[in-house]
């Protein structure tokens, strides 16, 4: 089981992943919104995504779990 995490302060922009997807190292989870960047959230593990925890539109801090893979 593996954690995601988000690095800084910044907007959820764009979900692309849903709870059950079967997700590779290197996949694009979400993209965060930040001081007019779009940062993409990837994936450094293969497996599926048990629980997602964040939305379109959430503001996230730094260190929130965004989604859990197993």
């Amino acid at each position: 089981m593996a954690e995601v995490r988000a690095e800084m302060v910044a907007n959820v922009w764009k979900v692309l992943v849903s709870e059950g997807d079967t997700v590779s190292d290197g996949d694009t989870l979400v993209i965060l919104e930040s001081m007019k960047m779009e940062i993409p959230v990837l994936t450094e593990d293969d497996g599926v995504v048990a629980q997602l925890k964040v939305a379109e539109g959430d503001v996230i801090q730094e260190g929130d779990l965004i989604a859990v893979i197993e």
